[in-house]
């Protein structure tokens, strides 16, 4: 009995710290590839950075002696093996190169789970091919054609000539349901050179970007509200919203140089045709509102997972007749339009006799402005473990059809398994040597008969009864105590998630400082003013409990008032804020870096002591 009491409380001390261990991930890494390492001037190729986690920010390298035709291009996956979740994404540029050399594309810097990372340096060899056009590296493609051709415009109103538009194909649909947005360009004046200012960056959707194997921008000619114009699609994106309510899809956002007739008194000039006057002009897409509805909670069948679309379902079993510890494939192919890539795997009901491995996925998927559509499969390793005849009941799939607005249910074949006696000594079936009858311990590994010296000893000897084994008698329960005490202490100081959030607020902006520090020293001061706008940002929103949606100056600006902070210290805060983020996109001056650094410090600490 003495024995039976000690093994259970040593047994529950084990448990109490084996809860407290959790498990490292895997080592993140990022990775750069290109399609060609010696192209041809002219030539367009294809460079890629890969990362093994979910990109929070993402800084592209220099590609000094290249033009940027095409990109960024984004594209995830997610994959489950053997229980272990992971996630993967990907960037990518289309280049090409317009002088020979050999050329080294430096490292681009990620951050993921609020570590930054840098990818592998690629060397590209250009030898002589086409001559390239070295004017405009920062155009997209063929350059844009003459206003004069298509229509007479106002020239003193140039955003009646020159506009972005984001069109979608729908825009009141249910959560996890597709549809398109194509970013135009409209213009009927000269450009001159364009570059991109910002990515929309679809919060609240999960994104794929269609990609377009023409290198070049395709122009078209479109009438539009009467007046004709030249058409570039820029970009095309297949969104699924993740949650319902009224989203917003932010514009696109890009700076043009548009050549203007000048007025000139000069006979010679206007002999030749006048003179022109190049001006910088900034334009964006408007906003677009998504009405994203709730699925109906009517009819919902169970074990229903967020499939979105119309799909239809297969099932194929390799074999019907194994012997036991012999391997099985089962092979369930979904098939259809929708939100293929977000698909979980179903969940197979089995005899208890077979064990089943995580499933393999297999994609054959295509994106157009159509939506996603293809197939996925998921391949099952099953393993019989005992002979009998066994029966793999249907799977069930169910979906929700968004244009039916109705749930469906599919169901796939049932497959009848004979098993025959595996042969002996296979895997966990151990055999007796009398008369070859098997050993079946269903759920539980096998216990063979100990041989050769048991080890026993007499009554008082050894360690039962010493005062060792005492001492850890009653270790046990004291260790216990103290756990069960830690535990209530700890739920009753973390039950309140807003507060934690307050608390751990400091230092999730402290890392981001330290990230901002060492871009200072470095001197990349683009990468420098995007940390410290993260972390304050960041620490206010944890602080103030304002979600992301709704952070913003004006919210900010009240909760500090609520909070009882000094008009002085949220005027700081905004000026500060409005440094850094005019400090992203242009160069600033009257201030150093250090001075700004110094003063986001001084503000969070400011905040802590008064909020």
């Amino acid at each position: 009995m003495k024995h039976y009491i000690l093994s259970v409380l040593l047994l529950w001390t084990s448990a109490l710290f084996a809860n407290g261990i959790k498990a490292t991930a895997d080592d993140i890494k990022v990775t750069a590839t290109v399609s060609k390492n010696v192209v041809g001037t002219g030539e367009p190729f294809e460079i890629s950075f890969s990362v093994n986690g979910n990109i929070e920010s993402f800084t592209p390298p220099t590609l000094n002696g290249f033009q940027v035709v095409g990109g960024p291009n984004q594209s995830s996956s997610y994959s489950s093996i053997n229980g272990n979740t992971t996630a993967s994404m990907s960037l990518s540029y289309d280049l090409v190169a317009v002088k020979e050399g050999e050329y080294v594309i430096g490292p681009a810097v990620v951050v993921v789970n609020g570590k930054q990372l840098k990818s592998n340096s690629v060397k590209i060899k250009v030898v002589k091919g086409r001559a390239v056009p070295q004017g405009n590296q920062g155009n997209q493609g063929n350059a844009a054609p003459q206003g004069d051709k298509v229509a007479e415009g106002n020239s003193t109103d140039i955003s009646k000539r020159l506009f972005l538009r984001a069109v979608a194909n729908k825009t009141n649909i249910y959560i996890g349901e597709q549809f398109s947005v194509s970013y135009k360009l409209y213009t009927n004046i000269d450009l001159v050179d364009n570059a991109l200012d910002k990515l929309p960056d679809f919060n609240g959707f999960w994104s794929q970007e269609i990609k377009n194997n023409n290198q070049n921008v395709q122009w078209e000619i479109e009438n539009y509200n009467g007046v004709k114009y030249h058409v570039a699609t820029l970009k095309q994106i297949i969104l699924f919203p993740e949650r319902f309510g009224k989203l917003t899809l932010d514009p696109l956002a890009m700076t043009f140089v548009v050549r203007q007739a000048a007025p000139s008194n000069d006979p010679i000039e206007q002999f030749f045709g006048g003179s022109y006057k190049d001006t910088k002009y900034k334009i964006k897409s408007s906003p677009i509102t998504i009405n994203v509805k709730p699925l109906p909670d009517a009819g919902k069948p169970e074990g229903f997972t967020g499939a979105v679309g119309n799909f239809s379902i297969s099932a194929i079993l390799d074999k019907s007749s194994v012997k036991a510890h012999e391997a099985l494939n089962y092979t369930l192919k979904v098939s259809g339009t929708g939100n293929l890539k977000l698909l979980k795997a179903p969940e197979l009901t089995l005899p208890t006799d077979i064990e089943k491995y995580d499933p393999k996925v297999n994609d054959n998927i295509k994106e157009t402005m159509g939506g996603v559509s293809g197939s996925r499969e998921y391949s099952y390793l099953l393993i019989p473990r005992h002979e009998g005849n066994y029966t793999i009941e249907p799977l069930k799939f169910s979906y929700f059809n968004p244009v039916t607005e109705k749930y469906m249910t599919l169901s796939s074949g049932q497959f009848p398994v004979k098993v025959a006696k595996g042969d002996p000594g296979s895997n966990v079936t151990a055999y007796a040597t009398g008369d070859q009858q098997d050993v079946k311990m269903l759920a539980k590994d096998i216990a063979y008969i100990k041989t050769g010296n048991p080890g026993l000893t007499k009554d008082g000897e050894g360690f039962y009864g010493s005062a060792l084994y005492y001492i850890l008698l009653f270790t046990g329960p004291v260790l216990f105590l103290a756990g069960f005490g830690y535990r209530k202490w700890y739920r009753e100081n973390n039950k309140d998630v807003v507060k934690i959030k307050g608390r751990n607020a400091n230092k999730i902006a402290a890392k981001h400082l330290a990230n901002a520090q060492k871009q200072l020293l470095s001197g990349d001061k683009k990468a420098f003013y995007e940390d410290v706008y993260k972390g304050l940002y960041g620490y206010l929103s944890d602080k103030l409990n304002i979600s992301a949606a709704d952070l913003n100056k004006d919210n900010i600006g009240e909760q500090l008032k609520l909070r009882a902070v000094n008009a002085p210290i949220i005027d700081q805060l905004t000026e500060t804020l409005d440094l850094c983020e005019m400090a992203r996109y242009a160069p600033i001056s009257g201030i150093s870096e250090q001075e700004v650094f110094d003063k986001a410090k001084t503000i969070i600490n400011d905040i802590e002591d008064n909020a």
